[in-house]
């Protein structure tokens, strides 16, 4: 991977990463491996991918990491690598010695790993985040609450107005209005929704939350009208699962699979 094609305080970044002698202190992980994902997320950040672990979450924060704070990226993945840990805006985030001693097939890239499963395991009580746990204690160790996204979107890529607007049962143009807003003035904006509902072709017959999703922009709402019995449609850019995707609907459909916003500005 050619670092010459990164910004140049990223590339010395990876280069003095590359040559310090400080031993790593994750069990499972090969630094000449996590470098080469680092390097691959740094020249494309869809490469981001939770991979078979229930972290859309904190991916969904990582992608936009790598995308908008790539220097923070590297500096993050150094000290992780290097330290267990790394400083946030207003707090130490630490892997556990059981979290980093912990050996399994990991189900995504190494460096993807690294910062995910840190995140997650930070803000988990009771379930330990295993890579080769029962999918059920995988899935509840996994699940991220809107409080959650808020903190990370303070803590890991530092903004300092984060709020979460619920879409239960109406608002859903307005904060898309918002989240466009946002956006466009170098903000972030992530989606609490039913996966099925709007990323598959079999809607769940009671929708219920599931998956975060970062909102990239491009955002169309076209409203319906009533006596004409059209429910108008909205579409938006998002980034999930490694990928760039289209969601593209029926304000109904889109209506009832969708939960809220978490966004965050400067």
């Amino acid at each position: 991977m050619n670092s010459s094609t990164l910004d140049p305080s990223v590339a010395s970044a990876i280069a003095e990463f590359e040559t310090s002698n400080a031993p790593s202190v994750w069990s499972n992980l090969d630094k000449n491996q996590v470098l080469t994902d680092m390097k691959t997320r740094l020249l494309d950040a869809f490469q981001v991918n939770q991979g078979q672990q229930p972290f859309c979450g904190p991916a969904s924060i990582l992608f936009e990491l790598v995308r908008k704070q790539p220097l923070r990226y590297v500096q993050i993945c150094r000290s992780l690598f290097e330290t267990g840990g790394f400083q946030g805006r207003t707090r130490r985030i630490e892997a556990s010695n059981r979290l980093r001693q912990s050996r399994g097939r990991l189900r995504m890239g190494q460096a993807d790993w690294m910062v995910l499963a840190t995140c997650r395991e930070s803000e988990n009580l009771v379930f330990p985040v295993e890579p080769e746990a029962p999918d059920i204690i995988r899935n509840i160790a996994g699940m991220t609450k809107s409080w959650e996204m808020k903190g990370w979107a303070r803590e890991v890529l530092g903004y300092r107005n984060v709020k979460y607007t619920h879409t239960y049962l109406f608002g859903e143009v307005d904060a898309l209005n918002e989240a466009e807003t946002v956006i466009s003035a170098g903000g972030v904006a992530f989606a609490l929704i039913t996966a099925q509902g709007l990323l598959g072709n079999n809607p769940p017959p009671f929708p219920y939350p599931t998956h975060w999703i970062t909102l990239l922009g491009n955002i169309s709402i076209k409203k319906g009208f009533f006596w004409k019995r059209d429910s108008g449609r909205i579409s938006v850019d998002v980034y999930t699962w490694g990928s760039k995707r289209y969601i593209d609907k029926d304000e109904d459909r889109f209506e009832a699979y969708f939960w809220g916003i978490v966004m965050g500005s400067m």
